[in-house]
């Protein structure tokens, strides 16, 4: 066999082997591994109205300050996979998701290996594949799960135009950008990140026709991304600018609760987007995380000054990028330099991702080499040159001084593959550990639906109001399954007690808030809805999750 037929049979091999692993770790017990609160019952009515009833969300799903939204380009991206089961299917709306996170893999793989050579691109995509976080990101239905893949193409296509010089590809970079913004919010931080990259290719040609066309396709692909937000210019301009008010609303009242400073911030915040995805939440692991920081830190500080020309462009613009995302975030998003057990949001910075990935492959197809990069080259010219320059001219001693060089070259090369080798160990080892288990601790879908089948047992075909405690966490997650199964329901909102009508009280009282609620769950809390005057005592209290009780009252004769 030829070194171009081997070479062909790995560049096929490759991508093969990382989709096989990254699918045979997402998709086993798909139905049950992800989590199932609030937000998936929320998603999954939008996209249940969206293809039954065909009504078009302009706005995505809330997010956490007031009532600030997303972008509805998220529920549009999941309405294919929504529409082959008429909304009815959790299942088949994760497995999008897990697609997306499978296709993730493959396209960090391409970019990796295109800044770096095969070695960089298989450690990049084969790191992405075993990731215990980007396999969690792939299992279970939430808008910044999309923001891997979407921030990947965003890279890919920004750094294709860069490295072949066809602006044309801006516009994928553009579309990959505006997904990213549309999933999360935050998703804006990538923008300069892809812009950065734009400039400099357009400064690096000449005055006129080719610099115009890099601009000319740029401005392109920043039109895709307006282009994306129509559905909210829409909405704005028939609600009087509704979402505009509302994050005003909440910039005036101060924003997020700040417990650090701004430097501590920074620490903790770059510490989290630059561990997530190697070895998962800050708070499981510490120094893990702490090293895996260092690591990357260390990778790109490195390959900046001593990788070959094009390992040093995309080791300053990603490490640029991931400083820029963190020092963003410390102020956009104070409320991440705080973890929260049990809620998810290291997803909001996944777009960060790809980036982390392309440098831990980067820095390991160095390491592999010996890290013979332009460094090497420029040592290698200087020591001719002062050879020559000494007159060292004898067989003898040029015979001596290669064989010094080579015996340091062998021994580098040596040691920086035992460090490679050991490293890629360590990442498989940890990440193998910490994969999430077949089934989510909450039950998933599967217990909320046999949590709905018993109110709807207990209702016996009366209808529903369903109230939620704390009040500014919707009752959505079994809203849901019981419009799913044919009931009528009323989700009632707000504080205070409720008024009795003709329906079943049901109250989803969430212990991860009883500090917000004031009252523990399991009869005190619920009392402040129900009280015993109104609605006596439950017909029925248990527990749909661990620490989610439900009680269901009737109204009192």
């Amino acid at each position: 066999m030829t070194v171009r037929s081997r070479a062909r049979l790995a560049a096929l091999a490759v991508p093969l082997f990382l989709l096989v692993i990254a699918a045979a770790l997402r998709l086993p017990d798909l139905a049950t591994r992800g989590t199932w609160d609030a937000d998936q019952g929320h998603d999954m009515l939008v996209l249940r109205g969206l293809v039954r009833d065909g009504v078009v969300p302009l706005l995505g799903p809330p997010t956490s300050i007031g009532d600030v939204h997303h972008g509805a380009v998220y529920y549009y991206l999941l309405a294919p996979a929504a529409a082959l089961t008429g909304g009815d299917s959790p299942l088949a709306v994760t497995a999008l998701i897990a697609l997306a996170g499978i296709a993730a893999v493959l396209v960090t793989w391409w970019l990796a290996r295109s800044m770096g050579g095969p070695l960089a691109g298989f450690v990049a995509g084969f790191a992405m594949a075993v990731s215990a976080s980007a396999v969690d990101e792939s299992t279970f239905i939430w808008n910044p799960n999309l923001i891997a893949l979407s921030s990947a193409i965003a890279l890919a296509g920004a750094w294709r135009a860069w490295t072949t010089r066809r602006p044309r590809w801006w516009l994928l970079a553009g579309l990959g950008t505006a997904i990213t913004m549309q999933c999360h919010v935050l998703g804006v931080t990538m923008l300069p990140i892809i812009a950065a990259l734009l400039v400099a290719d357009a400064r690096s040609r000449p005055p006129g026709p080719e610099r115009r066309s890099v601009w000319r396709f740029g401005l392109a692909g920043l039109a895709i991304v307006a282009v994306s937000f129509l559905p909210l210019a829409i909405h704005e301009w028939t609600t009087d600018f509704s979402e505009i008010n509302a994050a005003l609303d909440y910039l005036r009242s101060g924003g997020d609760p700040v417990a650090l400073g701004p430097i501590a911030r920074l620490l903790v915040i770059g510490t989290r987007v630059t561990s997530w995805p190697l070895t998962g939440l800050l708070t499981d692991g510490a120094i893990a995380a702490m090293a895996a920081t260092l690591t990357v830190i260390a990778i790109t500080v490195w390959l900046a000054r001593a990788g070959t020309r094009r390992e040093r462009e995309a080791a300053r613009w990603l490490g640029v990028g991931l400083l820029w995302t963190a020092f963003a975030l410390t102020f956009v998003s104070p409320s991440l330099a705080t973890v929260v057990p049990g809620l998810p949001n290291d997803h909001y910075h996944a777009f960060a991702d790809p980036m982390v990935f392309c440098l831990v492959g980067l820095g390991v197809g160095a390491l592999w080499r010996g890290g013979a990069g332009a460094s090497a080259t420029g040592e290698a010219r200087a020591e001719a040159s002062a050879s020559s320059e000494a007159g060292v001219t004898a067989t003898g001693g040029a015979g001596a001084t290669g064989a010094t060089g080579a015996t340091r070259g062998a021994t580098r090369t040596r040691a920086g593959r035992a460090i490679a080798v050991v490293g890629v160990i360590a990442l498989l080892g940890w990440n193998l550990a910490n994969q999430s288990p077949g089934v989510h601790p909450d039950g998933g879908f599967p217990a909320a639906e046999a949590a709905a089948d018993r109110i709807l047992e207990t209702a016996d075909g009366r209808g529903l109001t369903l109230r939620s405690l704390p009040d500014f966490k919707s009752s959505e997650a079994y809203a849901y399954p019981l419009v799913r199964a044919g009931a009528t329901v009323r989700m009632e909102e707000g504080g205070g007690p409720a008024t009795p009508t003709g329906d079943l009280l049901v109250v989803i009282c969430d212990a991860l808030f009883e500090t917000a609620i004031g009252a523990p769950c399991g009869g005190v809390a619920e009392a402040e809805i129900a009280p015993a005057d109104r609605f006596g005592q439950p017909v029925d209290r248990f527990l749909a999750a661990p620490g989610r009780t439900i009680s269901i009252y009737r109204p009192a004769p």
